[in-house]
């Protein structure tokens, strides 16, 4: 089965400094933390707020949902970090 992201809830750690969604493969649960570097990468006008990273997050959805599945399909982890190195 392919990675599929049903939820489209996502949220901000300020500790890790990255946004955090959920991808489903099956019944597996695989959690996603885009780096704040990277999502600036995507919009490099962002206010860098939490309202601006959810802002810009939502604004790119589903190219940060395809970076998200390629970095999946290398790792095949239960936890990814994607990175400003993983944004093309």
């Amino acid at each position: 089965m392919t990675l599929a992201f049903p939820n489209q809830s996502r949220s901000f750690d300020s500790g890790r400094g990255c946004i955090r969604f959920v991808g489903h493969d099956n019944v597996f649960q695989v959690v996603f933390c885009l780096e704040v570097d990277a999502l600036t990468k995507i919009d490099q006008l962002m206010v860098r707020t939490e309202k601006g990273y959810f802002a810009a997050f939502d604004a790119a959805r589903d190219a940060i949902e395809r970076v998200a599945q390629r970095a999946y399909h290398r790792q095949k982890n239960p936890m990814i970090v994607l990175t400003a190195a993983d944004v093309h």
